[in-house]
């Protein structure tokens, strides 16, 4: 007798990161007047979508986190949406700030969408990237500009045992002398 091993999650032909863009970028299609969609929006695009057989565990943190190009990678890199003053979400166009360590993908790679999908990336390069963004312009930020500098100095050093050689130099020196 053979036994048939059934995978839990059926293999999808849509990565997760993808399928929250596709449902962001219909959304954006359906109601091209709107600006942004709320992440339970999304949620509710993807789900009625249905790119994948069901609601995949990692489709909500994409949207919430991961795909988000103005927040802190955490570990995605990846500069799909970008998030507005009011928690809700948009498309990432080319020039919008965002975070000085997120260099990923901007949009889904067309070999790695299903084909129904291509004329969406299309749309996103013909049309929506050419949108007036209410995104603040792009600045250059001196403190910005900044991050990473003279990591390799601290490289080895426990700051901990750092801050407390400091203080004890500190304490030591509001002693006052003996005669």
């Amino acid at each position: 007798m053979v036994r048939q091993v059934v995978d839990p999650i059926p293999s999808c032909k849509i990565l997760v990161a993808d399928e929250a863009w596709v449902a962001l970028a219909l959304l954006h299609q359906k109601f091209p007047l709107r600006e942004s969609f709320s992440p339970k929006e999304i949620l509710d695009q993807v789900r009625g979508e249905h790119a994948s057989p069901k609601l995949r565990p990692g489709v909500k943190i994409h949207i919430h986190q991961h795909n988000v190009a103005n927040t802190e990678p955490n570990p995605a890199r990846q500069r799909m949406f970008y998030r507005l003053e009011d928690d809700t979400l948009r498309l990432y166009r080319p020039g919008d700030p965002a975070h000085p360590l997120r260099k990923g993908k901007m949009v889904p790679k067309r070999s790695e969408l299903p084909e129904k999908y291509h004329y969406l990336l299309d749309w996103y390069e013909r049309d929506y990237c050419k949108r007036k963004s209410a995104a603040p312009p792009l600045r250059e930020d001196a403190i910005l500009q900044m991050w990473g500098l003279g990591k390799e100095i601290w490289k080895g050093i426990d700051a901990d045992e750092y801050v407390r050689s400091l203080r004890e130099d500190l304490d030591e020196s509001d002693q006052p002398e003996e005669k």
